[in-house]
């Protein structure tokens, strides 16, 4: 049955590296890319979760023929090799001069291979002070002037996990520039080089924050300091609390009428001796001399009741209120306790939740992305079958002789 995701028929040649580059990788493996992974000669491990729909070959990039094996899965496609395994992309996840270092310098890989598009990743910017200096999300975070802006009020920044950087600022804007020069390929008939730095596209994906900041701007929605403002923990009514059980819910109600219909609701659903005379009114919301009462006044009413009795009082209406869930509480799709079409069986719970299937949903093509028995990939159990869709299938053994390749043992076809 022929593959009817968008991507099928599109080649990428991912060499390893951490998040952001395998993520990439993944996302365009999902939508129907044949994406094979360069992992290292020698590793019988691999500990990236992040291989779902990809084969992997091992190379020694230390070794000429390793080299030359990668140039030939890049070269330009001939009359004599159309209908061999040769890349329409390569994501390189290295620090600025490993690639050219390698032998595989951009320019001349676009001088072979005109139509070759170079997905190029790196933390800190090329052209800036830290360009060859070892990072992580939380130092790329650092230089953009938004993990100055998270945290609460009185405390040291706070960085949410690597979610924003590695993955929003870093993968998704790779994926992005990658779909954009395939369509624009289709056009021109050329590739081309896409620069991804995680500081510069983490600005990007932080634009609304970075904008509704700035005082010319002139909204009130973050004109303070850290932690006193609508969206980051300063207003009580974009908050989270604490629940009887010792779980959570989180309010999100930011327009009037939203807030009206939370307390309306929210005051119904408490003991006659939680509630203060006169009682939290919509028309306050705005005053900020309000706030640290309210926030206290919340606080003491969700402690009444369990997280699933809340749950119960505000599924259906319009207060923005709904439960905090622990991630062995949600399936792959998202879906959560009670919901209609929810599988999460009690052993994938136990295993922590479903494994996030691919968003966004395409209804006519839809993304596929399941994983074997196993998240964790076998390094190399594809390099026979792969060197054998390029054609090279008389050159498997002499590559393992020459330690240019190796073959995991479960799926070595000589």
């Amino acid at each position: 049955m022929a593959d009817t995701r968008p991507l099928a028929g599109v080649r990428v040649l991912e060499l390893a590296g951490l998040a952001p580059g395998p993520f990439t990788g993944m996302v365009l493996a999902d939508f129907g890319a044949d994406v094979v992974r360069v992992d290292r000669h020698g590793d019988s491990f691999n500990s990236d979760t992040l291989t779902r729909g990809k084969r992997s070959i091992a190379v020694s990039l230390k070794t000429t023929k390793g080299i030359s094996l990668i140039r030939t899965l890049l070269e330009r496609p001939s009359e004599h090799n159309k209908d061999k395994w040769r890349a329409d992309v390569l994501i390189d996840p290295f620090r600025p001069g490993v690639l050219e270092r390698l032998g595989l310098d951009p320019v001349q890989l676009l001088r072979e291979n005109p139509r070759l598009i170079i997905a190029r990743l790196t933390g800190f910017r090329r052209d800036g002070p830290y360009a060859k200096m070892a990072g992580h999300d939380i130092n790329y975070l650092a230089l953009t002037g938004v993990l100055s802006m998270l945290g609460r009020k009185g405390d040291k920044p706070y960085f949410p996990a690597n979610l924003l950087t590695d993955f929003a600022g870093g993968g998704l804007m790779a994926v992005i520039g990658v779909l954009a020069s395939l369509i624009e390929r289709s056009r021109s008939g050329k590739g081309q080089v896409v620069e991804i730095d995680m500081v510069t596209g983490t600005r990007y994906a932080s634009i609304f924050p970075l904008t509704v900041a700035r005082p010319s701007s002139g909204l009130p929605v973050w004109n303070e300091p850290r932690g006193e403002n609508f969206l980051d923990g300063g207003a009580p009514w974009y908050e989270v609390y604490e629940t009887k059980d010792g779980e959570y819910m989180s309010i999100g109600a930011i327009e009037n009428h939203f807030y009206s219909s939370f307390l309306k609701i929210f005051l119904s659903s408490l003991p006659a001796t939680h509630i203060p005379s006169p009682p939290p009114s919509a028309s306050d919301q705005l005053d900020r001399s309000t706030w640290p009462a309210l926030t206290a006044f919340l606080a003491a009413g969700f402690r009444t009741r369990t997280r699933d009795d809340w749950t119960s009082i505000f599924l259906g209406t319009d207060a923005c209120c709904v439960p905090v869930l622990n991630r062995h509480e949600v399936d792959a799709h998202g879906r959560g306790p009670g919901e209609p079409g929810r599988t999460l069986s009690d052993e994938v719970a136990q295993d922590g939740g479903g494994v996030p299937a691919p968003a966004p949903k395409l209804v006519r093509t839809p993304a596929q992305g399941e994983h074997g028995e196993s998240l964790l990939m076998v390094p190399g159990k594809d390099t026979a079958d792969v060197l054998r869709d390029a054609g090279l299938e008389h050159e498997v053994q002499e590559l393992v002789r020459a330690g240019a390749v190796s073959l995991a043992e479960t799926k070595a076809k000589l």
